[in-house]
């Protein structure tokens, strides 16, 4: 946080804690959070390592009834509210520029009972996720000044099932049969979730293992129509949306489809053209091409944020998004 008001704080509208912790491979922590739980089995009987998590997935015990679960903490809320401590410090120190809002990224419901709940379990096992994920928001609603917080829901299975992509056991990911329907409900329902007075954005994301994605974009199409979706779907207004853009792809074709993005006014849109190996110079590249099909302004950002980037590479990042970006 410290580092991010330094470079960009006058860029920045809002500004996360990172994944830092147990949370620094995005969901996989939730897999050993869950099978906490009395009710809640392993599957496989050898641990899956990465670092100190098991990425093994789960399913309900024998005989279990899933409306019976009770989960533990996700660590989601725990998180939030320390690192919202450690802000309010460096905001009342001067660090952090008055306005600027501590964010939240959180995971949505989908793509952690996708990725790590055994196939048949995932429609029964859904409404318990869902309700004790919402219970964590609620708990950083409680205890962060709402003019002082935003939530973003971050979409990245939604596009493995858009995709038509499989698990590593063949199985398809959904468990509803209306793919575009199913996903982009899903997400306006959580957004919905999120009181008028916090902003609340969304990521949409094909994935950052190794910074690679799943599976390579091969226009802004699938995108559009999602985010489409979901914005017609929520009650309440978007504040902002961010999608990715591939580091080769500067060409008009990649960015055509953007014309038909029906976001209001006021959603700030986010393009994910920073990428570290050509650094302000590939960014203001794509930048020129984006600016061909987008009418209107638009922030940049990286593909899918700094997670999964080597060490030391965090403020060469910065100083390109510097480079790049107009102050507020």
């Amino acid at each position: 946080m410290r580092t991010a008001a330094e470079h960009l704080g006058d860029r920045l509208k809002r500004i996360p804690d990172g994944e830092v912790g147990e949370r620094f491979h995005w969901i996989v922590f939730q897999a050993d959070r869950l099978g906490q739980a009395d009710g809640i089995e392993r599957v496989g009987d050898t641990p899956i390592p990465l670092r100190m998590l098991d990425m093994r997935p789960v399913r309900i015990a024998d005989g279990v009834r899933a409306q019976d679960l009770v989960l533990p903490p996700l660590g989601y809320a725990d998180a939030a509210l320390e690192s919202y401590a450690v802000f309010s410090r460096l905001q009342r120190e001067g660090v952090i520029p008055v306005g600027t809002r501590f964010q939240v990224s959180l995971p949505t419901p989908l793509g952690v009972v996708g990725s790590f709940v055994r196939a048949q379990d995932r429609e029964a096992f859904e409404p318990v996720y869902e309700r004790a994920l919402a219970g964590e928001l609620d708990r950083i609603l409680d205890g962060v000044p709402h003019e002082e917080l935003a939530i973003q829901w971050d979409a990245a299975l939604e596009f493995a099932m858009l995709e038509g992509l499989t698990g590593f056991t063949g199985e398809r990911y959904e468990w509803f049969d209306d793919v575009w329907a199913g996903t982009s409900e899903r997400l306006a329902r959580q957004i919905d979730r999120v009181p008028a007075d916090v902003e609340v954005g969304v990521h949409l994301c094909y994935g950052d293992v190794a910074e690679k994605h799943f599976v390579e974009p091969s226009d802004t199409g699938n995108l559009v129509r999602f985010a489409n979706l979901v914005t017609g779907a929520a009650h309440r207004p978007l504040t902002w949306l961010h999608l990715p853009v591939p580091i080769e792809r500067d060409d008009d074709a990649y960015f055509a489809p953007l014309a038909e993005l029906g976001l209001p006014a006021e959603t700030e849109l986010y393009l994910g053209l920073v990428h570290r190996e050509d650094g302000a110079e590939g960014a203001a590249r794509r930048i020129r091409a984006a600016t061909r099909s987008v009418p209107r302004r638009f922030g940049v950002a990286t593909e899918c944020g700094f997670g999964r980037a080597p060490e030391g590479t965090t403020v060469p990042l910065f100083e390109a998004h510097r480079a790049v970006a107009a102050a507020w």
